[in-house]
């Protein structure tokens, strides 16, 4: 548990950190004046002003803050505008739009840098087609079956299994369905019956149904050099971000359940899980959340990076600031629409640690 826990405030942090740092960084560099910088929400655990920032470590470790003067945000607070240089309402729309998605292109460049590093020490993962068990998932079909890790797939029913693709072919449409798998294991042929679990991923625009007795191709690294860790970083960031996006369309047209969502908890227990796993698997995670907490941020959603990118977009249109009255409720609004959607997900998380 508390394995569990350190690895949880470890990713949290360290994300958060990066996030709040972009801001910052990008207010000084057009001359924002940062009131405060804090690690966590209030109340305050450890404070300490150098110049004209407070640096705040807070006791609620969910988030963070960058606080500018003249800037409506999180804080929710109303103070008037001086039309001072150092102020966020005195820059361009151009530095203002800098200094909101700053944090989210630390967050992707945080996801970049880390698979870059991790390519460049473990390689580049190339899939084999044979028919080898490089996993088997716990409590599929599989794994309850006795198979293990180098087992080799011969046969599904009377059909012969030469590649990967052969597997898939016969296993795929099988959903619900009885299906006799051979495999080799120390060579000795096994043979069971096994029901393939329907599962799901997401095709394009579409939710694919396919049946899954629970193993995963065996995936080899090869060495590689500079260029192509970098390259592979950049691919697997992007990736990531577009499927997410695939995701993101899905729930808003009912197309996919909030249930398989992760929130703070599934979060802190999947932590756990990679650190126990290993340097590689935490280090991903820790590149995975970074770069789904980034595209989080940047949606247009009320108290989100997003959001404030929106008003200053109105406003370089429409060549007057929003009244900040008005501001402030969408900010209130879009943060309690937050806290039921974080108490939503908690909840389910709570669910699925309890029902397996």
């Amino acid at each position: 548990m508390l394995l569990t826990i350190a690895a949880f405030i470890v990713v949290l942090g360290v994300i958060i950190f990066v996030h709040e740092l972009g801001h910052f960084i990008a207010a000084k560099l057009v001359g924002i004046r940062v009131e405060t910088f804090s690690l966590g929400f209030p109340p305050k655990m450890i404070s300490k002003k150098i110049g004209e920032t407070e640096y705040v470590i807070a006791w609620i470790p969910l988030g963070g803050y960058v606080k500018m003067t003249g800037m409506i945000d999180e804080g929710l607070e109303d103070k008037p505008l001086t039309g001072a240089p150092w102020e966020f309402m005195s820059k361009s729309f151009l530095q203002k739009a800098f200094v909101i998605t700053a944090g989210v292109m630390m967050n992707f460049l945080l996801g970049i840098l880390v698979f870059f590093f991790l390519t460049l020490h473990v390689g580049a993962p190339v899939t084999s087609d044979e028919p080898l068990v490089g996993y088997a998932v716990t409590d599929f079909p599989a794994a309850e079956a006795g198979m293990v890790i180098g087992d080799r797939i011969i046969a599904i029913d009377s059909d012969s299994i030469l590649t990967w693709q052969n597997l898939v072919d016969a296993v795929h449409p099988r959903a619900g369905d009885s299906v006799t798998v051979a495999w080799m294991h120390d060579g000795e042929i096994h043979t069971a019956l096994m029901a393939p679990v329907q599962s799901e991923y997401v095709s394009g625009d579409s939710v694919v149904s396919f049946g899954r007795i629970g193993i995963n191709p065996k995936v080899e690294f090869h060495k590689v050099g500079l260029f192509q860790s970098a390259v592979h970083g950049i691919n697997l960031t992007g990736y990531i971000i577009t499927e997410s996006l695939k995701m993101i369309k899905m729930l808003i047209f009912g197309e996919a359940s909030i249930e398989g969502l992760a929130g703070p908890i599934g979060i802190a227990q999947i932590s756990g899980q990679s650190i126990r796993s290993g340097f590689v698997e935490y280090l991903s995670l820790i590149a995975q959340v970074s770069i789904s907490i980034g595209l989080l941020n940047i949606m247009p959603f009320p108290v989100l990076d997003g959001s404030h990118l929106v008003f200053v977009s109105i406003e370089a249109v429409i060549r007057r600031p929003i009244p900040t009255k008005i501001k402030m409720n969408i900010q209130k609004v879009g943060l309690a629409l937050l806290l039921a959607l974080f108490l939503l997900i908690s909840y389910n998380d709570i669910i699925r640690i309890f029902t397996g």
